[in-house]
């Protein structure tokens, strides 16, 4: 790499998104941090796509919090804090440092530095998240006892010391390295696998994803790519949740299918009856949900976000995730109707049972009578 790779702004950004509730009521959670803290929240919008080609389903609230310090390798950096609230449930802590006049390996250190200063449970984000749920905590509908988390790192470089191209970053820097983490040089093979999801619109921007770190060089500042990754991540988290969720009403369901079998009673028969309905809600509430995440981002003719977005999703195995809460969920509705078939035919057979008892009953009297 040649000493005269230098970048003269740019920005080092650490994502933390949090499951917080199954919904979150915008509009209540806006008016509640301006009551608080004086200052609106404000509806995200893209900033390059029109609405024609990319926009939210529903546009997330951008809420500005406090700067924070935080150490990079023993040196003090200020650092920008904002908070992202999606309708879904799904809140997100972005928090950003600039960065300027750095050489590239510079550049890699404070990265994987900030990398280390911010996992998950460090007090820049719990300070965050309470200060965010202290507020807005009434907005939410039946808020998460655990909050299932993600993160992700963007290494962004809007200048370099001189005029660059994506064709000749990709060149010059080790871009590898600043995506892996690694502090040993990577062999070729691996170095072209951490930057194959490589993307580039114009000659002179280029965006490399990875599971959990993307390189974003853009000089007009205007990129909507953090946004849309960050909308992938988003989506991977609430289909995790759904997918665990998933998981435990199954292994619950097992045994209460066993109890509401079994015997022609009719308490038997409401037993199988209130489990369908439950069962049913459930089926309801999850599908209803879920489409409301897959559809958070609209993509109709922007292909180069729409291809980079794609990437994330595949990168961040969503559509696995999302394949495997609908096959969980035609699990439970296939059980669903099972019940409600089982308890229709007990209270069929109950009332043929009934209707016989009656008739013996009858001839019984008759042959009684005198």
């Amino acid at each position: 790499m040649p000493a005269s790779l230098h970048i003269r702004s740019g920005a080092l950004v650490a994502h933390r998104l949090l499951d917080v509730a199954n919904e979150i009521d915008l509009a209540r959670a806006e008016a509640l941090w301006l009551a608080h803290q004086g200052q609106a929240g404000r509806r995200t919008r893209l900033a390059t796509a029109t609405a024609n080609e990319l926009t939210f389903g529903v546009p997330p609230t951008l809420l500005r919090l406090p700067s924070a310090r935080i150490e990079l390798d023993g040196i003090a950096a200020d650092a920008e804090l904002s908070v992202r609230v999606y309708d879904f449930g799904a809140i997100v802590i972005a928090l950003r440092i600039p960065a300027a006049e750095l050489s590239w390996s510079e550049f890699t250190r404070q990265f994987n530095a900030l990398d280390r200063a911010t996992p998950e449970g460090s007090p820049v984000w719990r300070d965050a998240l309470r200060t965010v749920l202290d507020v807005i905590g009434p907005a939410l509908h039946r808020p998460a006892a655990q909050h299932l988390e993600e993160d992700y790192l963007f290494a962004v470089v809007h200048a370099f010391t001189e005029p660059m191209t994506g064709v000749r970053i990709r060149e010059q820097a080790d871009i590898a390295a600043l995506l892996s983490g690694e502090t040993r040089r990577l062999s070729a093979q691996e170095a072209a696998a951490i930057t194959e999801q490589a993307y580039s619109y114009f000659e002179d921007d280029l965006v490399v994803l990875t599971w959990d770190r993307a390189f974003v060089y853009e000089p007009r500042r205007d990129s909507d790519v953090i946004d849309i990754i960050e909308v992938a991540n988003a989506q991977l988290l609430e289909m995790r949740y759904y997918d665990e969720l998933l998981d435990a009403e199954l292994v619950s369901m097992y045994d209460l299918v066993a109890n509401a079998s079994g015997g022609l009673s009719l308490l038997a028969s409401r037993r199988a009856a209130r489990l369908a309905r439950r069962l049913y809600g459930l089926v309801a509430e999850v599908t209803q949900l879920t489409e409301r995440v897959e559809n958070s981002l609209q993509v109709t003719e922007d292909v180069y976000l729409a291809r980079i977005y794609g990437a994330a999703l595949e990168l961040f195995r969503v559509p696995r995730l999302s394949a495997a809460v609908d096959r969980k969920l035609a699990i439970i509705r296939d059980t669903y109707t099972a019940l409600y078939d089982e308890a229709s035919s007990r209270r069929a057979e109950l009332l043929e049972l009934a209707i016989v008892l009656l008739i013996v009953f009858e001839i019984v009297l008759a042959l009684a009578a005198p």
